[in-house]
């Protein structure tokens, strides 16, 4: 090598510029050079009762040059249950191992993309699954305790080892400690439970569609989301050793775990919200809101708790279903989420921090901004039902209403069904429909329904759900891609090897046109109306008064369109039935929905007086809609 050979290498080696502070970290390391290696890490538990604390498998991927250079490096972790049993990513990827048992495929592009930057990739096996010590406990101490060790390990705080059951020691001499948790789903709900303990080095998360309160996961105000519980989740990922070993600790899932609805303990523990003061690092959040596997409450009350306390935060908010950015928005996603990275664990001055702090999908691949969500001017409505001239045909708007509306229970019709009958007179609902909107209204935020109703049995359950009705084509998010399609193609994303390949199959928006859009959506047992944590049996004929919280969302009605509430019972798709199904009569003089329009009242009254020159939005906010025609209140193309 020649002299002036040397000095190129050494610049373009060189992870900060000898001219002035770097704006982006650049591929110059070989990944497919780079140190691969396995470490076990003592989380200082014993779950699975063996006598020995549990050891947590860590599977690392870290530039070699770096490493002899004796240059410390940040470390982005995706800690997970998911790397044997069941895969990450659209194409179901497992980690997969060399004669020596160290990491061959690492799934997903983070390791492809970033350790070619300068950073280690880190991908750990949760307690319980892979290769892994210990029980897996659904979200609980010891799932949160897997990543949290590896972090304090990674600091210099927790005990490593080079093997699993041997005494040799591995220590983390090659990192600066600073670590960003990335992950979608169960990843993302550990990043969330990790960050709320307050960990030093933990400088960023990154969760996607993932949970905040397990309970909310599982139940929403007692009435069941889903017809399995802790125990049947944990039995989906466990490793064959944890399977033989943990079955005190399942049978503590299905205990902790009513199906009642119950709040217990259990539940109190693997509550991350009540933490959000401990949490210092940032927070770039995504969520499809239209996800209902993880339904969006749990982002909601996350958001607001993380800005009470004064995080730094960003958000992407899709029409996606369960559906990672990067299948639904490829590009921008691993753009925004290098510059994201740079800035908080390497401390690049790229000015992603200046950005507007939330991405909203507003149509298929149309994007606007907010320069904070929710917007400014965003203010809680009081909306009232009324009755029409059709028995379960009602009006919804401002003033106070009276008398009375019935439906009956039907466990056979879903949301979807209850807004194709919005404008019949059908047993098994009680609809509420403002005049056609004469402006733009948008809603942004969480929303509540009170609901004063007599049930004709001892048990019930409520569904409310907000709906957009008018023509539209949004994504297919009850298609099984849940609004996207998987194509053939390929794109790459960092360097490959040949057991690693970075480059996966292109996607697209999958479409539909619809009649009417439900884009909110809450459910309770009327159980429930006294406590959030316990329910009890009803007395027929007596009125009961309870507050549905409606799931967080971020949608605009456009002119020409109505807004409608809809109150009903057990929804088919979502709810387990009931064993009885009930007739309910709805009070409306004590019914409401509150919610978060931009602008406030004055917004939703400007929309439905039918005034002509009430369609002019112009100056709210300086911002645009997707088509550039007109001006929507807190956002910008």
């Amino acid at each position: 090598m020649t002299a002036a050979t040397a000095v190129l290498m050494a610049v373009f080696l060189a992870p900060v510029a000898a001219h002035g502070a770097p704006r982006e970290s650049t591929p110059v390391y070989s990944y497919e050079n780079a140190i691969r290696e396995s470490v076990w890490v003592d989380t200082g538990l014993d779950g699975d009762g063996d006598g020995k604390t549990d050891r947590v498998a860590v599977d690392i991927v870290r530039p070699r040059e770096l490493a002899q250079q004796g240059r410390k490096v940040p470390v982005i972790m995706d800690a997970s249950p998911y790397y044997s049993c069941c895969g990450r990513g659209n194409e179901s990827q497992l980690k997969t191992y060399d004669a020596n048992g160290n990491v061959v495929q690492m799934p997903l592009f983070y390791d492809n993309y970033f350790v070619p930057r300068g950073y280690a990739f880190v991908g750990v096996d949760l307690a319980g699954t892979n290769r892994s010590d210990g029980c897996v406990d659904v979200g609980g101490r010891s799932d949160i305790q897997s990543a949290k060790s590896v972090i304090d390990w990674l600091n210099g705080r927790a005990k490593g080892y080079t093997t699993r059951t041997g005494a040799d020691r591995a220590k983390a001499t090659w990192t600066n400690g600073s670590t960003g948790m990335i992950g979608k789903s169960w990843d993302g709900t550990i990043a969330n439970g990790v960050a709320a303990t307050g960990v030093k080095g933990l400088k960023t998360i990154v969760p996607i569609s993932a949970i905040s309160s397990w309970y909310d996961y599982y139940f929403a105000k007692g009435a069941p989301l889903y017809d399995s519980g802790p125990d049947w989740l944990s039995g989906y990922v466990d490793s064959p050793e944890a399977t033989a070993k943990c079955a005190a600790v399942q049978q503590k899932l299905v205990d902790g775990a009513p199906r009642t609805g119950d709040w217990t303990k259990f539940w109190t523990e693997r509550d991350y919200v009540k933490d959000a003061s401990k949490v210092k690092a940032s927070v770039f959040l995504v969520h499809g809101m239209q996800d209902l596997n993880v339904r969006t409450k749990n982002f909601g009350q996350w958001w607001s708790a993380l800005a009470k306390n004064g995080v730094e935060r960003k958000i992407w908010l899709s029409q996606t279903g369960h559906v990672d950015p990067f299948d639904f928005r490829r590009t921008a996603w691993v753009d925004t989420l290098h510059r994201w990275f740079d800035h908080e664990l390497l401390g690049y001055d790229n000015g992603i921090d200046d950005e507007p702090m939330a991405d909203i999908e507003r149509h298929p691949d149309q994007w606007v901004t907010s320069s904070v969500w929710p917007p400014r001017g965003t203010r809680t409505t009081t909306l009232r039902p009324g009755t029409g001239t059709q028995a379960g045909v009602g009006t919804l708007g401002l003033r106070t209403g009276s008398g009375t509306e019935t439906f009956t229970d039907d466990p056979r019709l879903s949301e979807t069904d209850w807004a194709a009958d919005i404008d019949r007179s059908t047993p098994g609902k009680a609809g509420f429909v403002t005049k056609a909107l004469t402006r733009d209204v948008r809603l942004s935020g969480s929303s509540k329904v009170t609901v004063t109703a007599t049930p004709t049995t001892s048990t019930a359950h409520l569904s409310a759900v907000l709906v957009d009705l008018g023509p539209d084509t949004i994504r297919d998010y009850a298609d099984g891609g849940e609004g996207i399609t998987t194509l053939t193609d390929r794109t790459c994303w960092g360097a490959s090897t040949t057991g690693d390949s970075s480059c996966y199959k292109v996607t697209q928006a999958k479409k539909t046109d619809v009649g009417a859009t439900v884009f909110s959506r809450g459910w309770a047992d009327l159980g429930n109306y006294a406590s959030d944590l316990k329910g009890v049996p009803l007395s027929p004929g007596k009125a009961y008064t309870i507050t549905l919280d409606l799931a967080a969302t971020d949608h605009v009605v456009p002119a020409g369109h109505r807004l409608a509430l809809i109150v009903a019972g057990t929804d088919k798709d979502l709810i387990d039935p009931p064993s009885t199904t009930p007739t309910l009569t709805l009070d409306l003089s004590r019914t409401s929905a509150r919610v978060p329009f931009v602008g406030g009242a004055e917004a939703f009254a400007r929309a439905t007086a039918g005034s002509a020159a009430a369609a002019s939005t112009a100056g709210r906010d300086g911002v645009r809609d997707p088509s550039g025609a007109r001006r929507v209140p807190g956002e910008t193309r």
